[in-house]
């Protein structure tokens, strides 16, 4: 992988040093993914160090930076991301060559000095203000958890009592929009479904933004109780019908509604967009070798990584205690490396070493990633008998129709449940947009936030099996 720089307009000369304070930006190239990254580091007068860390293509600013040094020309900066992040460079001049980890994944990327940034990136589909329709910031409990999530909620013109959807978000900490990749789908999905006389309500998941609770230490039963949190706080306002409430959920949220469904009476029916019929490590296996081929990865490097992914899910299968598995998955890496040709251990030779070693095993060895790694959706998909619209996109290359689409027909199958709508989505991604590859490099490149096909699919189906007929 070759890391390329952003374009950034030259600082001032004044403000031009050997130093580390300043705004710093380059471009993270992770596969076919190409990232733009930003840090702001400041000097306080007792030289210490402190920073922040934007994302602009995701629509994340101002992350703080846990820890900043600079010894020797060297700058170390740690992040909170998920599966920790750090980076590590050389500062020359203007310029910084490092190394940028995530999660234990080390890529090589550059920065410069600069200021100013990339144009605005262009979301013809985000709306504003005023709106044909209310909007209420509101806060509801998830009591077991001892938590409070934050959310908006959004209601049709008229009395109601009106259909309502609780949009629930992929994987990852996710606000309320599901920001990413300079994107607000949820935004522009909430948007559309309450201009067709639906409420909605969208909420940051647990320990983001506004909501409460710890998001790293959950999994995704967690987050299905908390999207029947929401469906109990919709259950008091008399201005949604209580006969209608249906949980709406994008990939890993595409899990929670059959989930939630199953487990409580109260969930009416189930939208699952891109919702997985497999396995996690099905769908991983899967997701990396077409992200590869997209790529253009070396086969050997592709092969690796889905050998590696196998063997490091088989020992959380089998062993319980986290630190036992957390060394053997230490084993197990050095084996694979070891047993790489030369031309590609020294792709990585490095990549693995103690701290990138050490962030790889405490990922996969996490809470979350153990429970999904091993997940199977299908006696939840059997056990749900309420309506149910899944939409997959026909080139998504994250959760792969061909793939998903028909073990979650044949699991309602199993189950008995009639009444469910599957389409595939001809030319759409994993975010539901017009792709070209259905690369995830291809999302923030895309001004198109959620196509109109499936937005129009949502909302007729929706307003079909619970809607009043709209004047």
């Amino acid at each position: 992988m070759i890391a390329a720089l952003a374009v950034v307009g030259p600082m001032p000369a004044s403000a031009q040093s050997d130093g580390p304070a300043g705004r710093w930006a380059g471009t993270l190239v992770a596969g076919p993914q190409q990232i733009e990254i930003v840090f702001n580091i400041e000097q306080g007068e007792d030289g210490s160090l402190s920073g922040t860390m934007d994302v602009p293509t995701q629509g994340a600013t101002g992350i703080p930076l846990t820890t900043v040094t600079f010894e020797d020309g060297v700058l170390s900066m740690s992040f909170p991301v998920p599966g920790g992040g750090t980076y590590e460079g050389t500062v020359e001049g203007d310029a910084v060559s490092g190394t940028f980890t995530q999660g234990g994944q080390p890529f090589p990327m550059d920065l410069e000095r600069g200021e100013g940034g990339e144009p605005p990136l262009l979301r013809p589909q985000e709306p504003s203000a005023p709106f044909p329709y209310t909007v209420e910031e509101v806060r509801f409990a998830n009591d077991a958890a001892g938590i409070e999530l934050a959310g908006t909620l959004t209601l049709p013109e008229g009395s109601g009592p009106f259909p309502a959807a609780v949009l629930v978000s992929g994987s990852g900490p996710q606000d309320r929009d599901e920001a990413l990749a300079g994107h607000k789908p949820f935004l522009v999905v909430a948007d559309h479904l309450t201009r067709h006389g639906i409420a909605v309500l969208r909420y940051d998941d647990r320990g983001v933004a506004e909501s409460t609770g710890d998001f790293s230490a959950a999994t995704t039963e967690d987050f299905a109780d908390d999207a029947l949190a929401a469906i109990r706080f919709l259950t008091n306002d008399d201005r949604i019908d209580g006969a209608a409430m249906g949980i709406v959920g994008h990939s890993e949220g595409g899990l929670v509604g059959p989930m939630a469904a199953s487990r409580s009476e109260s969930v009416d029916y189930v939208v699952m967009l891109a919702g997985p019929g497999v396995t996690g490590l099905e769908v991983l296996m899967e997701q990396g070798r077409l992200i590869n081929e997209a790529g253009g990865a070396a086969q050997g490097m592709a092969d690796f990584n889905a050998r590696l992914q196998q063997r490091l899910a088989e020992v959380t299968l089998r062993t319980e205690d986290r630190g036992a598995a957390a060394q053997e998955m230490r084993d197990v890496i050095r084996e694979e490396v070891a047993a790489l040709p030369s031309d590609l251990r020294s792709i990585i030779d490095g990549a693995m070493a103690d701290g990138g070693m050490d962030q790889t095993v405490t990922q996969m060895n996490s809470t979350w990633f153990r429970f999904f790694l091993h997940y199977d959706p299908r006696p939840a998909l059997e056990a749900t008998t309420v309506p149910v619209l899944a939409l997959f996109g026909g080139k998504d290359l994250q959760v792969p129709p061909a793939q998903s689409a028909a073990e979650v027909e044949a699991a309602f199958q199993r189950g008995g449940n009639t009444n469910v709508t599957i389409e595939t989505l001809a030319g759409l991604n994993h975010l539901f947009q017009e792709a070209t590859t259905g690369s995830p490099a291809e999302y923030q490149t895309i001004e198109e936030t959620f196509n109109p096909r499936a937005l129009d699919a949502m909302s007729s189906w929706i307003n079909q099996h619970f809607g009043r007929p709209m004047s």
